[in-house]
């Protein structure tokens, strides 16, 4: 069988680095610098440089702008870790389906952990986050398989569109099940309202703590296949010609996806759109080359989900809107340009 490659996918095992990558890191850093800051001041009260100074350096301080500091703290974090963790994963989603709108909430990964987590609730009284997150695991693993399965029947194999129609249907069909185990149940109801959304708000200590385990894993093997995964853009192939499994270098990656999409939405709720968001505008200015565009794009997750969270903080004050209604918002504008722009592409 005759293999055809673009000019842009054979660029894609170019060793070279991206041009003005180092550039692009260092303004990253800046950006998520001011992030930080900016997470540590701004919100329903504006503390001074004092106060967060007080904050971070003197625990003790008997103030009340140094212990919304101190809470601000906690959440930046967990925020950075949330928003790295689904810029990761989206770019693994991409990468095995060689789908640009690939994104762990449109193939219904984020639906599969919450219906998991809900029936948790519901049937078993689970209240724990450490609970929470072995529920979502599995939900995402099996709800991954389930659409890939689907997605992979019939002629061709598992091409892009197909994945995301089965992801759609899989997504609409878990979401029917979720409101049918809720509306029987008021306590159910009232647990799982508020995570449904997608918050950092609860970002604790301890959340964290549970949280980076899972974060390591999930980016250690997103960094292992990136090399793989670069030589399976050009179609399994080519790939198994350079020595690559294709077989099990999807399995690797998406175990990785599945992971850093399964505990961030145990801990975080189902937040959406960043992997989307990430990814393209990591690819955008560096290319597509997965050794530089995977750490780049949980740079890019981190900055997006912690500004999502501050404008959701201001705009809703004296209250808060939930990042995952912020997301949303800017998410789903760009998703629709980014498959106008594939259908043209496709003609």
């Amino acid at each position: 069988m005759k293999n055809s490659t673009s000019d842009s996918e054979i660029k894609q095992l170019d060793l070279r680095v991206p041009k003005h990558f180092s550039l692009i890191l260092i303004l990253g850093l800046i950006l998520l610098a001011a992030t930080i800051i900016a997470s540590f001041v701004l919100g329903a009260r504006v503390v001074s440089v004092q106060e967060v100074m007080d904050g971070l350096f003197y625990q003790n301080q008997d103030s009340y702008g140094a212990s919304v500091v101190q809470k601000r703290v906690s959440r930046t974090i967990f925020s950075l870790c949330c928003g790295g963790a689904l810029g990761i994963a989206g770019v693994l989603m991409q990468s095995v389906t060689r789908n640009p709108l690939a994104d762990p909430s449109i193939l219904g990964v984020n639906t599969g952990a919450a219906l998991f987590v809900v029936s948790g609730i519901t049937f078993f009284n689970i209240t724990t986050a450490s609970q929470y997150i072995w529920l979502a695991l599995i939900g995402a693993a099996v709800t991954t398989v389930f659409v890939f399965g689907i997605g992979s029947m019939g002629r061709g194999g598992a091409t892009p569109i197909k994945l995301v129609l089965a992801g759609a249907a899989t997504t609409a069909a878990l979401s029917s099940l979720v409101t049918a185990i809720l509306i029987p149940s008021q306590y159910a109801m009232d647990q799982f309202r508020f995570w449904q959304v997608g918050s950092v708000g609860s970002g604790s200590w301890e959340s964290i703590t549970i949280f980076i385990p899972f974060l390591l894993i999930g980016m250690t093997l997103a960094f292992i296949t990136a090399p793989a995964l670069n030589a399976l853009a050009l179609g399994d192939d080519v790939a198994t010609g350079l020595g690559v499994r294709p077989g099990l270098l999807r399995v690797g990656a998406i175990c990785a996806g599945v992971i850093l999409c399964g505990v961030t939405t145990a801990l975080a709720g189902p937040i959406g759109f960043i992997g989307l968001l990430a990814t393209h505008a990591m690819r955008f200015v560096i290319g597509p080359d997965l050794r530089f565009l995977i750490p780049m794009s949980a740079l890019a997750g981190a900055i997006i989900l912690t500004l999502s969270d501050v404008a959701g903080r201001l705009l809703g004050s004296p209250g808060e809107l939930e990042v995952g209604i912020i997301t949303a918002f800017i998410g789903a504008p760009i998703l629709i340009l980014l498959a106008k722009r594939s259908k043209v592409r496709a003609l």
